[in-house]
């Protein structure tokens, strides 16, 4: 038992290092900020590498490994594994395994991180109580793809060029050594900490706070805040009720740029057999869950 407590003990201390590190420079970034010590650089690291990570989160982890929303050939998918280690939120298998059992047990007993034991530990908590699938019937289908086994254990290697990329960019076109102190404290730490908060609170806000057009057995609901800062993914209502569709947002005003680009790459032949529910099933969907209103959802 003793290696297996070690084991435990070494999981739960990176993942303090990972949730507070990034807090504290965020606090330095913000001290900064206020005295005016950042470069547009910085903020253009910041943006670039936030919304490049967060893509790699919900096109790579979520909707093509996850979800199998679409498939697509190995590069396309190295592509985005890679860019999803680069959040640094903990190897792919262990992430999609833990997706898998909030989908299968979604605010019942047994989900990882539901809102029903408390708004605190559906956004972080859960991750310090062991709430990550490491292994399974949850993960054990992930196993079978060479790719999203060699990007999972290589994952420190994709997590640490997460930071020494725009840490090179700015020592690169920043002036040397400040550049890169700045891309690194931006483009990285800053960057992990915003992507990270904003991905929890799928978790959290998202099955707190906002509209169920759909009626599905837990509670999810879209919010349109988070759907705007996750690209997609705040449509969380909409995902559950079609889980495996590639597209969140139904309706023109709800911004999906995951989706866009995911369609983009299915005009370029760079993904296919996109999932989308077909205006039928929407229609056949919304009228078992408002059967005396009509139906005017339409898959942008």
């Amino acid at each position: 038992m003793a290696p297996r407590l070690s084991s435990l003990n070494t999981r739960k201390a990176a993942l303090l290092a990972i949730v507070f590190l990034p807090l504290a420079a965020t606090g330095y970034a913000i001290y900064l900020l206020w005295n005016r010590f950042v470069t547009p650089l910085d903020l253009a690291l910041l943006a670039g590498m936030y919304v490049a990570t967060a893509m790699g989160i919900g096109i790579g982890f979520h909707r093509m490994l996850t979800h199998r929303g679409f498939d697509a050939p190995a590069p396309v998918r190295a592509f985005w594994l890679i860019l999803g280690s680069m959040a640094v939120q903990g190897p792919i298998i262990e992430w999609a395994a833990t997706h898998l059992k909030h989908h299968a047990k979604a605010d019942q007993e047994g989900d990882p991180h539901s809102p029903l034991e408390g708004f605190w530990h559906a956004h972080l908590g859960w991750l310090l109580r062991d709430g990550v699938v490491t292994s399974g019937v949850y993960a054990k289908p992930f196993w079978n793809d060479p790719v999203t086994v060699f990007v999972h254990r290589t994952f420190f290697l994709w997590a640490t060029l997460g930071f020494l990329l725009p840490a090179g960019l700015g020592y690169a076109f920043g002036g040397g050594w400040p550049g890169f102190w700045g891309g690194l404290l931006w483009g990285g730490l800053v960057r992990v900490f915003l992507v990270h908060h904003v991905t929890w609170s799928v978790n959290s806000i998202c099955h707190s706070f906002g509209k169920r057009p759909w009626q599905t057995r837990d509670q999810s609901r879209n919010e349109w805040i988070v759907g705007l800062l996750a690209l997609g993914e705040g449509w969380h209502n909409n995902h559950h009720a079609f889980p495996k569709s590639a597209i969140h947002g139904f309706r023109w005003w709800q911004f999906d740029l995951n989706a866009y680009v995911i369609l983009a790459m299915e005009k370029l032949r760079l993904v296919r057999d996109v999932q989308k529910p077909t205006q039928e099933q929407l229609q056949r969907r919304h009228k078992r869950d408002h059967p005396s209103s009509s139906p005017t959802r339409r898959v942008s």
